[in-house]
Formats: C-alpha cells, structure tokens, sequence
C-alpha cells in the first residue's frame, strides 16, 4: 500500500511546488491551450507557502501534490490542488481532500469552496462538494462548488 505523508510547505519546497504546478497544469490536455495562451497562470505563486496555507503529500521524501487554501467568511476556499502527473489517480488527490477537510474542522470552519474546472468536476462531486454556479475565470468556465462539514 502507498504511504503517502502530509505536512506544511516550507520554503525549500517552492522550487520543486514550481514544477510539480507547472507540469499538472499542463497534463491535462484540455486545459493545455488556454494556459500557453496566459502564460502567467503557470507561474506558481510561493506566496501561500511562506504564509503556511500550503500543505505537500509525500513518498518517500518526494512531494508528489500539494493544497493551498485561504480564509473565507465561511471557512477556507481550495485555491490549489495538484498532483504530480505520475501520480494521479494513485489516491493522493484524495488524501490531500481529507487532510484540508481536516485542517477546515480543526480551524472549527464549517465550508470548504472550490473553483473547479470541468475535468476536475468529477473529482471533488466524489469528493461530496455540491456545484452551487457556473462561473466564468481568465482560463474558461468553471463550477463553485461547497463542502459542508461537520465540526
């Protein structure tokens, strides 16, 4: 079974967050046109790292996803869910759901909200998120989406 470790993001891992960002954002290849065409969104900001919003999933020492959130009114908002190409659909992604559904509870928030482009929908609809709106962002449409969870 793969043992897959999460931690808060230090410093020395924005180099390797960089790459693992850019090479997930670029593997599905749906998306893949509309992110050359804004090339800025495939520059990761480290900026939730150095403020301890950013959680990593581990093997063996390697970071193979990471989590970032922010504070809502309600909770915290999933800025960021990414896994390492080579590793999806290897329970990582879901790993990093429950350790933020934790860390929501933890903070005794109540809400997790999540833009999610449509090839993530599937993910966080099995995740138990609700679609609450199509929107529309600089990259294409996209669903918000909520978790309730209970303290």
């Amino acid at each position: 079974m793969l043992s897959i470790q999460i931690r808060g993001a230090k410093p020395s891992d924005v180099a390797a967050l960089s790459e693992l960002y850019r090479r997930s954002s670029l593997s599905n290849e749906g998306d893949r046109e509309q992110l050359v065409a804004h090339p800025d969104s495939l520059v990761f900001d480290p900026v939730p790292v150095h403020e301890g919003r950013t959680r990593v999933a581990t093997v063996e020492g390697r970071i193979v996803g990471f989590t970032s959130t922010s504070a809502t009114t309600e909770g915290l908002e999933l800025d960021d869910l990414f896994v390492d190409p080579d590793w999806m659909r290897q329970g990582v992604g879901t790993q990093l759901m429950r350790d933020i559904e934790a860390v929501t509870r933890s903070r005794g928030d109540t809400r997790l909200e999540v833009t999610a482009n449509d090839h993530a929908l599937a993910f966080y609809v099995q995740a138990g998120f609700t679609p609450e709106q199509r929107i529309h962002t600089q990259l294409g449409a996209g669903t918000r989406m909520r978790l309730d969870l209970a303290t």
